[in-house]
């Protein structure tokens, strides 16, 4: 590690480490978050008046357990569409039996089917809510969260893409060290050649010492990317968000991480190998 191409090389898999973490937890993220909600739909019923809104929120719940591909269906309570409008409009607007501007608040129905929320079975249960419920409006829970997916997905990408990156500039530094290292070991080169050393010979010697600066630079590189992987997910971990939990690391996904190393060695030997055979044809 007394050389400066180990600590490039511990950099290079710092940063490869922590890109890919990203990749991987985004990607269990935006996983786990479509096979939740694909085949959730909501049902916003918009009444104003209080007494027909709850008449046709029972009706609506009589006729969606009625159909077939229904898996379940929950009630939004009061309480928890309370707590989710207080932070905009206040509990004195929100609060049940309040009067002059008090905003009517639409009941929401949580349905669950048995596959996935198409726009064909949301016609079919338009279609069913319309008379018993015409204040009904259905949306798939799907649809909102699109634009989320498509960014995240967009994200997934660019940690693939850095990841790649950063494999090419890790090859690019050993490629320039094995030419500088070739350069100036060109006399003893010769003399080796004289005596009867081979080119696969040399490249075994430079081969090796890059190996080792890789292996040491790999294990610390993966060293301080676990600790900012630990740190980042445990700050995560203190949102309390669903989808930030199902971001969560595997322990395959662990296991990708602790290959990062040693594909980084194997990547830098034969980097330096294959730099230094064709240098050696050139050079004699």
């Amino acid at each position: 590690m007394a050389g400066p191409m180990p600590w490039v090389i511990a950099i290079m898999v710092a940063l490869t480490a922590i890109a890919l973490a990203a990749g991987l937890a985004i990607g269990n993220a935006v996983t786990s978050a479509r096979a939740e909600i694909e085949g959730g739909v909501t049902v916003q019923l918009l009444e104003p008046r209080a007494d027909v809104r709850a008449r046709e929120t029972r009706a609506a719940i009589d006729a969606l357990k009625r159909q077939p591909r229904i898996a379940g269906l929950r009630q939004v309570p009061q309480a928890e569409l309370d707590a989710l409008i207080e932070p905009w409009l206040g509990t004195e607007i929100a609060a049940p039996g309040s009067t002059g501007s008090a905003i009517p608040v639409p009941a929401l129905i949580d349905v669950r089917l048995n596959g996935a929320a198409t726009p064909e079975r949301l016609k079919a249960l338009e279609t069913v809510l319309a008379p018993v419920a015409p204040s009904a409006r259905i949306d798939a829970q799907a649809s909102w969260l699109k634009p989320v997916f498509d960014a995240m997905v967009s994200l997934q990408v660019l940690a693939i893409a850095l990841v790649a990156l950063l494999a090419f500039a890790l090859a690019a530094a050993v490629l320039l060290a094995a030419r500088s290292a070739l350069g100036a070991n060109r006399e003893v080169i010769e003399i080796v050649h004289l005596l009867g050393g081979t080119d696969a010979q040399v490249a075994r010697v430079f081969q090796r010492s890059i190996g080792l600066d890789a292996a040491g630079g790999g294990a610390v590189g993966l060293a301080l990317a676990m600790v900012v992987i630990l740190s980042i997910g445990r700050r995560f971990g203190g949102l309390g968000a669903g989808m930030v939990d199902s971001g969560a690391l595997v322990w395959t996904d662990w296991l990708l991480l602790a290959l990062v190393p040693l594909l980084s060695t194997v990547l830098a030997m034969l980097t330096a190998r294959f730099t230094v055979l064709h240098a050696l044809r050139k050079m004699l």
